[in-house]
């Protein structure tokens, strides 16, 4: 892995919400030290870029974002971490070239969000996205068509593990069933990062568990998972690194490592202590 180098960001104070039905966060307990951001090795470009990246919603939704800079690598998962209206799904939306920035640009693997970024990013929102009148092989069917990097024999692989019958109507299923079955369809592509907006919100425990040990098997070294959350230890054992995200802007940005060795401190603590009310 890659030596994170130092870099400071701004602490900005600003009355930012996001979009996606996000609430206001409480402000945080400022970080003292300088935090940290990880850099592409040397003569290597990024697979993810964010240069001074800024959104604002008209009228009363105000500002979401707030001048983010990252330069984020492949092979690692990473945890994008702040309570709700922070700006995490705000983020992942321009990513995924869903909405359109105020400022700054967004890179994937030097291209702006478009066709070809597109194929390189496989996305769960936080919300369910199949048609639930459809059967679950039909909703295979429909990703093979679209996705020229979905591996059919793989989702195939991981619903028989979870006893989920492809002849299964969609609507039929319970509600962490459905969760399970939209990480299968986009952890079955072959894709460069993966983008999972909250994909442990709302699901039981073992659920959890399932959706961990199906990122961690299911990705490969090539890629890069983002996920977003603020559920932070059930995920931590996962993490490469952290980012946390206060009020539009980047507060933390550091190896998980690195948090536990110079903090003392495992992820969870100090999101606590960055967060406290």
């Amino acid at each position: 892995m890659t030596e994170p180098t130092t870099q400071v960001f701004p602490q900005v104070e600003t009355q930012a919400t996001q979009a996606h039905a996000e609430q206001p966060a409480v402000a945080p307990t400022p970080v003292q030290e300088p935090v940290l951001a990880t850099q592409p090795a040397p003569g290597t470009a990024p697979l993810l870029a964010c240069n001074s990246l800024s959104k604002t919603y008209v009228a009363s939704r105000g500002q979401a974002l707030r001048g983010i800079n990252l330069n984020i690598s492949a092979g690692k998962i990473i945890g994008l971490l702040g309570p709700n209206g922070s700006g995490k799904t705000t983020l992942i939306k321009l990513i995924n070239g869903l909405i359109v920035s105020t400022e700054g640009e967004v890179l994937i693997n030097g291209l702006a969000p478009g066709i070809e970024s597109r194929k390189a990013i496989a996305y769960l929102p936080d919300v369910s996205f199949l048609a639930d009148w459809m059967s679950v092989d039909q909703i295979l069917d429909f990703f093979v068509d679209f996705y020229a990097d979905f591996d059919k024999e793989r989702a195939l692989g991981m619903l028989a593990q979870l006893n989920i019958e492809p002849s299964q109507v969609f609507k039929t299923l319970s509600k962490g069933n459905k969760e399970k079955v939209q990480l299968v369809l986009v952890m079955s592509r072959n894709a460069q990062l993966y983008l999972l907006d909250e994909p442990i919100g709302g699901v039981d425990p073992a659920a959890r568990d399932f959706i961990l040990r199906t990122i961690l098997t299911n990705y490969s070294p090539e890629a890069t998972v983002i996920i977003a959350t603020h559920l932070i230890s059930d995920i931590e054992s996962v993490l490469d690194e952290a980012i946390m995200i206060s009020q539009g802007s980047i507060v933390v940005h550091d190896s998980v490592d690195n948090i536990r060795a110079n903090r003392g401190q495992s992820v969870d603590e100090m999101f606590r202590q960055v967060f406290a009310c």
